[in-house]
């Protein structure tokens, strides 16, 4: 429960105290103003350089930065998530209870990145009249999960990380829509990276079965250590994205991939005649 596990070369990194509130409150607001920097330099990068940013709607663009957005923060997911399941030995003598310097920095920022989807999420569906339930859901338990951590300080790090880890799929979801809108649904590349993105949905379903056996075979322990409310908030969502979410987004991203359709925007693109990922003439990004 005490985060004091770290090794020399990372302890100079990451050695903060974070029992303190201050500590957890001030690395919060950095994850969000951080990937919130990272959205408005997409948007800067973007609007300088790609012809095919110039040609989306107001939404879209919206959708645009927050999926380079995403795909950074999923970056940052696979690293941290891959080194506890695979190198950090504390974490492998203890699933429930462990905690390190290095993962308090890294779920407290994945914490402020899902403030930030939240707010994005919600003044989008406020500003143009939509309501997209399972990634309102979706972002809504991942930030409770990660936000709990700041809470109750003594709540274990492997979980939530493994939760990170499930953002291993965002990059090539970056990629693979970024391409659809630039007309690049018929080149090797955008069908080699749907095959990637496909395989990593899987990758995602078996990675969730892991936490299910890690939960079930610690019952008692992890209800102890995480508590009632955080408990019940990290159950909720585990069993969304087991039981629903994973499912439709694995169908959705097989259907995709042997009929590219932007399906995010695919009521929008009839009613403006326009096709998504198949145009006459190629954009250039």
């Amino acid at each position: 429960m005490n985060p004091t596990h770290d090794d020399p070369v990372s302890g100079t990194i990451f050695d903060w105290d974070y029992l303190l509130w201050e500590v957890r409150l001030t690395f919060l607001a950095a994850g969000f103003l951080i990937y919130l920097g990272v959205f408005l330099l997409s948007h800067w990068l973007s609007s300088w350089m790609s012809t095919t940013y110039h040609a989306l709607y107001a939404k879209e663009k919206v959708f645009w930065n927050m999926a380079v957005t995403r795909g950074v923060f999923g970056l940052q997911s696979c690293v941290a998530g891959l080194w506890a399941l695979l190198i950090d030995p504390v974490f492998h003598a203890d699933k429930v209870y462990s905690q390190q310097k290095w993962s308090w920095f890294n779920c407290l920022i994945a914490a402020g990145f899902f403030l930030l989807e939240n707010v994005a999420v919600h003044m989008s569906n406020i500003i143009f009249r939509t309501f997209d339930v399972f990634l309102v859901v979706h972002h809504l338990l991942a930030f409770g999960g990660l936000a709990g951590l700041v809470i109750n300080v003594k709540s274990g790090h492997y979980l939530p990380l493994m939760g990170m880890l499930l953002e291993m799929s965002t990059p090539s979801t970056c990629i693979s829509w970024m391409l659809l809108k630039a007309g690049c649904a018929n080149t090797f590349f955008w069908k080699a990276n749907q095959w990637v993105m496909i395989h990593l949905f899987h990758c995602r379903m078996i990675l969730t079965y892991h936490m299910w056996w890690v939960c079930i075979f610690n019952w008692n322990s992890v209800l102890e250590n995480l508590g009632l409310l955080h408990f019940i908030v990290l159950f909720s969502g585990l069993f969304a994205v087991t039981l629903i979410l994973n499912p439709y987004w694995t169908y959705k991203k097989t259907h995709q991939l042997l009929s590219p359709t932007d399906w995010n925007f695919e009521n929008k693109a009839v009613e403006n005649g326009r096709l998504n990922g198949e145009t006459h003439q190629k954009k250039r990004i």
